[in-house]
């Protein structure tokens, strides 16, 4: 006899189980509908690309996290480590067909071998959109208000949209003669809040040759605090005389004050000049999204403008702003605040089979409920009613119909329901339109 597996994941990946599934679902479900909501149209790419595709576009760290092997065919080939990089390849293979501006989501699962962490795993699953082919700020604004919507309709109402402007900081670094150097810098910058000033300062130095009066001038503006129109006050000498720097601090006023006449409540938006974002192909605005009750998770939803990403595969210009919820992430936060409910299935109603030589009746009592856009599960078995309502507690179901053989041969039914434990004895008659009414009454009061 051979010897048998041990059944294990690998570090940094796992099963879902149907409860953690239910929850997933329901999140992309969300995503899509507010994507679409704004008019983002639904792409997929492959899992695989070429190497050359994925290299030396989100910067060494990235470069070093890419899962890449030789496939049969000797290519060397990676898996995508975000749905960003593929997008650029994409739109530059597909945009004469597409036409610009073009509005896209993407909800697929992306890898990177990295350290795991609480809420982040080496695969996990993205959910993007971009907007591709336009450079106007309308479409930054827009990007933040599809954020906000975001997170509002999962749930959430005490979260921080915290936004930037790369401009703001590369007119800084011009000024200071580090713009050579601005890679460097900004990756150390992105570690503010992780690893703290002294350790940001020291790499700083390190990797770009800082001294202390440049590094303190860095960090003086990363650090600058108060309210949003106080901020912009204190940036606008901090980057006269660079023509970047003032573009941006414009683009960030114009930003902030485009999102409030939308309706946005101005204390979930903040501007905070130490957010880099450390990929590299980031040009423009960029967002970061935290939770109030939760910061130390980091950021929920991401992203910004790449102006010149797709330039690597086509000399047509294809600007792009964009962001991705971390979903994975997000749900451990809620799983953390308790906004998940212990459910495994899918279906709203459970049907106890109580008969056994009433099968039948039960099939067209669930398919008549299923009939009216309602899901519903039969007990394949014909057990101890105790043992169902049990069964169907433990998975989450909200409604119970009960038909023994008192209540057929009345033609009624019980409708139980099953989070307060009351029930309702209700007629058969009349092509169940009774136990319809009942079911969709508990579902009602319970949204």
């Amino acid at each position: 006899m051979s010897k048998r597996i041990e059944p294990r994941t690998l570090k940094g990946f796992r099963d879902y189980l149907p409860d953690a599934m239910m929850a997933r679902e329901r999140l992309i479900n969300t995503a899509r509908g507010v994507y679409r909501s704004y008019g983002f149209s639904p792409i997929d790419t492959p899992a695989l690309e070429y190497l050359e595709i994925l290299t030396g576009k989100g910067g060494e760290e990235t470069d070093k996290q890419i899962y890449r092997f030789q496939d049969s065919g000797d290519r060397w080939v990676g898996l995508r480590f975000d749905l960003t990089v593929p997008l650029a390849r994409f739109a530059a293979q597909h945009i004469a067909e597409l036409g610009t501006p073009f509005k896209r989501y993407h909800i697929a699962s992306v890898w990177r071998g990295e350290n795991t962490q609480r809420g982040r795993y080496r695969e996990f699953m993205q959910c993007d959109f971009d907007t591709i082919g336009t450079r106007s700020p309308a479409a930054d604004i827009e990007t933040a208000l599809v954020i906000h919507d975001l997170l509002r309709a999962i749930g959430f109402e005490r979260f921080t949209l915290r936004i930037n402007n790369r401009l703001v900081l590369n007119g800084l670094l011009d000024r200071l003669g580090l713009a050579e150097k601005s890679k460097a810098v900004l990756i150390a910058l992105d570690k503010l809040a992780k690893i703290g000033r002294e350790k940001v300062a020291d790499e700083m130095a390190r990797t770009a040759g800082a001294t202390p009066e440049q590094v303190n001038e860095v960090l003086r503006l990363a650090e600058l605090a108060g309210e949003n129109q106080e901020i912009l006050r204190k940036l606008e000498p901090m980057v006269a005389g660079s023509a970047a720097g003032q573009e941006g601090v414009a683009r960030l006023a114009e930003l902030l004050a485009a999102v409030e006449a939308a309706g946005v409540p101005c204390e979930r938006v903040r501007l905070d000049v130490s957010i880099a974002r450390g990929l590299d192909y980031y040009t423009g605005a960029i967002f970061e999204t935290f939770l109030d009750e939760l910061p130390g998770i980091g950021s929920v939803c991401s992203g910004g403008r790449y102006d010149r990403l797709a330039s690597l595969y086509t000399n047509q210009e294809l600007p792009g702003v964009g962001a991705s919820l971390g979903l994975d992430r997000l749900l451990a936060a809620m799983e953390e605040l308790g906004m998940l409910a212990k459910v495994t299935t899918p279906a709203e109603v459970f049907i106890a089979y109580f008969v056994a030589d009433r099968l039948h009746d039960y099939l067209r009592l669930a398919a008549h409920l299923r009939a009216a856009g309602i899901g519903v599960e039969l007990y394949p078995e014909p057990k101890r009613l105790g043992q169902q309502l049990k069964y169907a507690d433990r998975r989450g179901f909200r409604v119970a119909l009960i038909a023994g053989e008192d209540e057929l041969a009345a033609g009624t039914c019980q409708v139980k329901d099953l989070a307060s434990g009351n029930s309702q004895t209700v007629g058969l008659a009349g092509g169940d339109s009774a136990v319809l009414a009942a079911v969709n009454a508990i579902l009602a009061s319970r949204l």
